[in-house]
């Protein structure tokens, strides 16, 4: 497949190297050895999507994605470190320590009227593993933001759907036929928030239309990829913005339909999820760890309590018994929409089933609860509720004195006569009966 350089219809605009602000310094030592490797073996090659698009906007891309005209065999006979993957499309992955690049042919066009077994009955794409030109390729891509190529040969970028523009005026637009696209690929109106919410761009008229009558299509997406998908909404550190744009659209009651109809009714409910959303994105931006588990928790919190409360009414257990059944059956529910590993759904259970030990503060009981391994998750789920006024300011502040406490403080505090926040304190002992006289 060794081509030269053909920009085809007169549809190309060329942006050479003194009119755009895309430097090599941008893109990684890794990215640009595939990239020049590629070239000098006389294939095509160019950086692809985000990359260039977030270069632009000098936000410091993290990945490099390359477009080429070499197939992946070819791809892999020049890089010992490479292998294949994909059976839907083959791509390349050069790994150079813990960076991969990711390498992909260009593809072109499936046209589902000559062969029905690429598309399904919704125009969803079902096999995408054609080959084709730089021209066909940027027909794939979704929005004109992502179409830009970025070319090695001479570091100029082409760009054939106006995504230059668009980039600078900040807007998401759709490659196509809004309602065609979204059909093809229904995720599509995920990414757009997604895009929206980490670039602050503003989605296209053309898209929002089309996305109001295709919603429903989400129910088509297997349940893994919106798995895929969740994580990437809520954890780059624009959580809060994402989930405005997704209620706004009508999209997050289809990933969340239980939550959402606790959301519209529960005041509450909606201020603790923003204060869990800032603080997600605030860890974020301190470079901290985050775990789906966590927001995951906070999402099926209130239809999780609700049908606790039902549970307790219909034959006797605790509160955090109740908990533990009521998340294992909303977590069923869930699955049917988003696939959640048990990895996550486990410890957001036991999580959320701590949550009523807060209120007892004495005996060794309350000791414990310091100790379990989900103390510190089931702490900070607890201090956002006092936040927003759910749990008692001195009950909050009990426990987070108590961390900092010597053993032989920490054994006093848990001797107090009164519960604070709560009059409902230890269980009473049962007073015995005075003796009878024989």
């Amino acid at each position: 497949m060794k081509n030269s350089p053909n920009p085809g219809s007169g549809a190309l605009k060329v942006i050479p190297r003194a009119a755009h602000n895309v430097s090599r310094d941008e893109i990684s030592n890794a990215a640009l050895k595939v990239l020049y490797r590629l070239h000098k073996a006389g294939y095509q090659a160019f950086l692809v999507g985000g990359g260039v698009r977030d270069a632009m906007l000098e936000l410091h891309p993290k990945d490099f994605d390359i477009a080429t005209n070499a197939t992946p065999e070819e791809v892999r006979s020049l890089f010992s470190n490479c292998r294949l993957i994909g059976r839907r499309f083959r791509l390349a992955h050069v790994r150079f320590g813990r960076e991969i690049i990711e390498v992909a042919t260009f593809r072109a066009a499936a046209n589902h009227k000559d062969d029905d077994s690429s598309h399904d009955t919704e125009g969803r794409i079902l096999r995408d593993n054609v080959y084709g030109s730089v021209e066909a390729d940027v027909w794939r891509r979704d929005f004109t933001c992502n179409a830009l190529y970025y070319n090695i040969a001479d570091f100029s970028i082409w760009d054939y759907t106006g995504g230059f523009e668009d980039v600078k005026r900040k807007r998401l637009v759709l490659i196509g036929d809004p309602a065609q696209r979204l059909r093809e690929d229904p995720v599509r109106m995920l990414r757009a928030v997604r895009f929206a919410g980490k670039l602050g761009f503003t989605i296209d008229e053309s898209v929002v239309e089309a996305m109001r009558g295709h919603t429903g299509l989400l129910t088509n997406v297997p349940a893994a990829r919106l798995f895929d998908e969740f994580l990437k909404l809520f954890q780059a550190g624009f959580a809060e913005r994402t989930f405005n744009l997704l209620r706004e659209h009508k999209l997050f009651g289809e990933l969340f339909p239980a939550t959402e109809e606790e959301l519209a009714k529960d005041d509450s409910y909606l201020a603790f999820t923003h204060a869990a959303l800032k603080n997600s994105d605030k860890r974020v931006a301190e470079g901290k760890s985050v775990t789906p588990m966590f927001l995951l928790g906070v999402f099926l919190w209130a239809p999780i309590k609700k049908l606790a409360a039902i549970r307790r009414s219909e034959e006797k257990m605790s509160e955090s018994q109740a908990l533990g059944l009521a998340a294992y059956e909303i977590v069923s529910q869930q699955q049917q929409r988003i696939s959640i590993p048990k990895r996550f759904t486990v410890p957001m259970r036991e999580m959320l089933s701590l949550q009523p030990r807060f209120e007892f503060v004495r005996g060794k009981r309350a000791m414990n609860l310091l100790e379990h391994r989900r103390f510190r998750a089931a702490y900070d789920f607890m201090l956002l509720q006092s936040e927003i006024g759910e749990v008692d300011e001195s009950l909050a502040k009990f426990w987070t004195d108590v961390q900092t406490q010597s053993a032989e403080e920490r054994a006093v505090s848990f001797q107090m006569e009164k519960t604070p926040g709560s009059n409902r304190g230890t269980r009473r002992r049962r007073r015995r009966k005075p003796a009878q006289d024989s």
